[in-house]
């Protein structure tokens, strides 16, 4: 769960779009490495605690499991979306390592994607905030503190529902793009999400670091330690299959780049956003 590109950068024009983010997450905020890092940590603990801490609530309120699911599954694609809304002209609203990296590899010949540097900030802080939202769900609902969790899901047919969840996620985030549809990135992820809860059999944890910090819960959300790494892997093949329909579907042309157009009679909004 979660998602896609980035913002400016002082330094040097990592991600850098004309006027707003390729992937139509609002305008761009000037926002050093650090601070985009920050967003991505703040991002993923706020999306693991919404997921761990909906199924805390849900299990405590009805030992109905469709009802659980479809209390968890809506607390998700609410809070999915708000995230990505308000961090996305940040650091891009990944959330997610495997859109970062999908991200580096679809831009690594234009410069507009992230680098070598960013990937190393990106990725501890996407899992160390999924960790620490695990944490503090489990907390907040007075729950034993890094609990592993015993939740084994290691069969064949959740891991192709995780490639399958994964490819979908990857394809839509980067094929909104592709057909400048990218403003509806929040409200088309989040959808996505809440629809692959129900269609795949894993319900969907398309991400690595998620699926990490979900083995911190022994709760309704959490996976046992050893059932990350089939997860992780089958997450990976999903996303390098996802960059295979992408290029299949719409060939290897640049994501189409959307800005807005002042009314005759409207002032152009000129005003740039620091740090």
């Amino acid at each position: 769960m979660g998602l896609l590109l980035g913002a400016a950068c002082h330094a040097r024009p990592a991600f850098s779009v004309p006027d707003d983010h390729a992937d139509g997450r609002g305008p761009r905020v000037s926002a050093s490495l650090g601070r985009r890092a920050l967003a991505e940590l703040v991002g993923s603990a706020a999306l693991v605690a919404v997921v761990v801490g909906s199924g805390i609530q849900a299990t405590e309120l009805t030992q109905d499991t469709g009802v659980q699911l479809l209390a968890n599954s809506l607390a998700t694609v609410l809070g999915l979306g708000v995230l990505i809304a308000l961090l996305g002209p940040v650091s891009g609203a990944h959330f997610n390592p495997v859109v970062t990296l999908a991200a580096w590899f679809t831009d690594r010949h234009t410069g507009e994607g992230p680098n070598g540097r960013d990937i190393a900030a990106y990725l501890p802080a996407q899992t160390i905030g999924a960790i620490g939202g695990a944490i503090l769900a489990d907390a907040m609902f007075a729950k034993p503190l890094v609990h592993w969790s015993t939740h084994d899901r290691s069969a064949g047919h959740l891991w192709l529902g995780e490639l399958v969840a994964t490819t979908g996620l990857i394809l839509l985030v980067f094929g909104l793009g592709r057909t400048g549809r990218a403003h509806f990135t929040p409200v088309a992820v989040a959808s996505y999400i809440g629809a692959a809860y129900w269609f795949t059999s894993s319900t969907s944890f398309a991400n690595p670091a998620v699926t990490i910090g979900r083995a911190f819960t022994d709760t309704f959300a959490g996976i046992a330690p050893a059932s990350v790494s089939p997860f992780i892997a089958a997450q990976s093949a999903g996303a390098a299959l996802g960059l295979g329909l992408l290029i299949a579907l719409f060939g290897r042309t640049e994501p189409v780049r959307t800005t807005r157009t002042p009314a005759v009679d409207e002032p152009e909004l000129a005003a740039s956003t620091h740090p």
